[in-house]
């Protein structure tokens, strides 16, 4: 009796394992090569705590019951000055347990403060899962990881916020300027100590700087807590400073 003919099936495999042996493996060298990650890579989700409010959305909405939050209430000031008392409630506690998170981002979603950002921190694996259970001071730490926000589009508004925070720490540093060159007036003259006349004294025009970023001081103000949008603006402010000091200290040498 005649043997079978094998089947094509057959041959096609043989080919393709012959095939992948001879192809070199690739193996990526981690920990040693940090693997290139995409921008909305969800790692881990950090807390800005400055701007959590304690509206307790993102707990009632998460599905997992993995966020516990607890605070108080306490009793301030009303802001300027009279009226009567106000009651604020005061963050204690936030923690999220990632061994129950399934990453669904729907906390994220909702926070209606922009308190809780993704981040593409994935290297907190543990021995023991009692020890995924992050409270916020390691939620606050990791807002070092989160990446900035992408760039507005062309022709879009600025945000309310970032105006308003631009336009205060302008008159912030216009205000201190004005200190500044009160304090760097040169005394009046012998006419004008004498009852002579009403000494004039012009002022100089303020010399144009491009507002840039500051990045000692904003660095300093992002670790000091800061909203990054108020470190931000108050960094440019602090280079406009820092640059017409350093022009008109160039001028007043020159002559």
């Amino acid at each position: 009796m005649m043997p079978a003919v094998p089947k094509i099936g057959l041959l096609k495999g043989l080919a393709l394992t012959l095939k992948t042996m001879m192809t070199p493996s690739t193996t990526a060298q981690y920990p040693h090569v940090k693997p290139d990650l995409p921008p909305r890579t969800r790692g881990v989700i950090a807390l800005m705590e400055e701007n959590c409010t304690v509206c307790m959305l993102c707990a009632r909405e998460c599905p997992d019951w993995c966020i516990y939050i607890d605070s108080r209430k306490e009793t301030v000031p009303a802001p300027g000055g009279g009226g009567r008392m106000r009651t604020r409630n005061t963050l204690d506690r936030f923690a999220i347990d990632f061994a129950l998170c399934m990453y669904c981002g729907i906390c994220v979603d909702v926070c209606p403060f922009d308190a809780l950002f993704w981040s593409p921190e994935f290297e907190y694996s543990t021995y023991s899962i009692r020890e995924l259970t992050h409270e916020r001071e390691q939620l606050r730490r990791w807002m070092d990881t989160v990446p900035p926000p992408p760039p507005l589009e062309t022709g879009a508004e600025t945000p309310g916020e970032i105006e308003t925070g631009l336009e205060k720490a302008h008159k912030e540093a216009e205000a201190q300027m004005a200190a500044l060159l009160a304090a760097q007036q040169p005394a009046a003259g012998d006419e004008a100590a004498g009852g002579g006349g009403a000494a004039t004294t012009a002022v100089e025009e303020e010399p144009h700087v491009e507002a840039q970023v500051d990045q000692e001081v904003y660095d300093q103000l992002t670790a000091d807590g800061v909203a990054e949008r108020v470190a931000r603006a108050k960094a440019k402010a602090a280079y406009v400073r820092r640059e017409r000091a350093r022009i008109k200290a160039e001028r007043a040498a020159q002559g």
